[in-house]
């Protein structure tokens, strides 16, 4: 992979410069539970040092949103969410910018919808009515369902969503609490420890709705790129190879996954369920990753034409990094 480092332009006009060491910065983020992101990972292999830029956790997000919220507050300076939040953040009046997908959706990676193996639900059509446990509200899960029903032609909110954190999916499915569960492309972790004790079977994953796309981003807000260019170039390009690392070494990032979770204090155990990020070579978005989100708001009349588009959003893109 090429590392573009003084070439990345961010759709506010600022260019991140070419600087070996930015000044000194921490990045706070709200963690998730069962697993690491790229700049965790990043960290771990130790890219950040001698750079003047660190990442820091000071706890756990339940989801998406309340990772957003954290963000607009000043409470972190990293926010990651599904690309749907992200957007209904933005449109509700927050300057963020999308610095990197967290994980991409493919065949490999994707969220899953299980049900029991003796439940009668076989099909998108057959989970309207039903329970589906999710792990956050206005996120990316909930808008899959929405869109899987749309495309079937029933109403989008048809199935009835309840909030449960990603350790509980598989218990309150097995105990007949809900209908489906529904296992986030970011919980592999889960998903595999709930697969590998059998009796469930899949009705459905996110690519079966979406196709391959960008699940979601590392978000930033945009006065503190300005204020901290160097910074920003640093934490993106770091991010990004720690995406292919992993990608390229998925036993070691396994390995650094069960280490991070058991200092957290988390179950190291599900590390070996880790299916990687999913995210494509080069760690960058393409504009369809945001688009797509965005024809969807327009069509629910969220925001009207032409009002966003994915540049405003996206601070890099594959496409200028392949043009350069």
């Amino acid at each position: 992979m090429k590392y573009f480092l003084s070439s990345l332009a961010l759709g506010t006009a600022v260019t991140l410069s070419a600087a070996a060491h930015a000044e000194d910065v921490t990045l706070r983020y709200l963690a998730s539970h069962g697993g690491i992101a790229a700049h965790e990972l990043a960290k771990e292999l130790g890219w950040f040092e001698g750079t003047g830029v660190d990442v820091e956790t000071v706890g756990y997000a339940s989801g998406g949103p309340e990772s957003l919220m954290a963000l607009a507050g000043g409470s972190v300076e990293i926010g990651s969410a599904a690309t749907s939040a992200v957007l209904n953040s933005i449109v509700g009046g927050n300057d963020f910018v999308a610095a990197y997908p967290t994980q991409g959706i493919n065949d490999e990676v994707q969220s899953i919808f299980y049900v029991l193996e003796d439940s009668p639900i076989q099909t998108i059509e057959d989970i309207a009515g039903k329970t589906i446990a999710v792990n956050t509200l206005g996120a990316h899960l909930d808008y899959t369902v929405r869109e899987a029903l749309h495309q079937k032609g029933l109403p989008q909110n048809a199935a009835n969503l309840v909030t449960v954190p990603g350790p509980q999916l598989e218990q309150v499915l097995r105990s007949g609490q809900v209908d489906v569960a529904a296992f986030g492309y970011w919980q592999t972790t889960f998903e595999g420890a709930a697969r590998q004790n059998g009796g469930l079977r899949a009705v459905f994953g996110d690519t079966d709705v979406l196709g391959d796309i960008a699940g979601g981003f590392t978000v930033l807000r945009r006065d503190w790129v300005e204020q901290h260019p160097d910074a920003a170039r640093i934490f993106v390009t770091t991010s990004a190879r720690a995406l292919d690392y992993a990608r390229e070494n998925p036993e070691k990032t396994r390995e650094i996954t069960a280490k991070v979770l058991k200092e957290r204090g988390e179950n190291p155990e599900v590390a070996a369920f880790f299916a990687g990020y999913g995210v494509r070579e080069g760690g960058l978005a393409t504009e369809r990753d945001v688009q797509f989100w965005i024809d969807v708001l327009v069509r629910e009349g969220k925001l009207s034409e032409g009002q966003l588009k994915a540049r405003d959003v996206l601070l890099v893109t594959q496409e200028e990094v392949a043009a350069k």
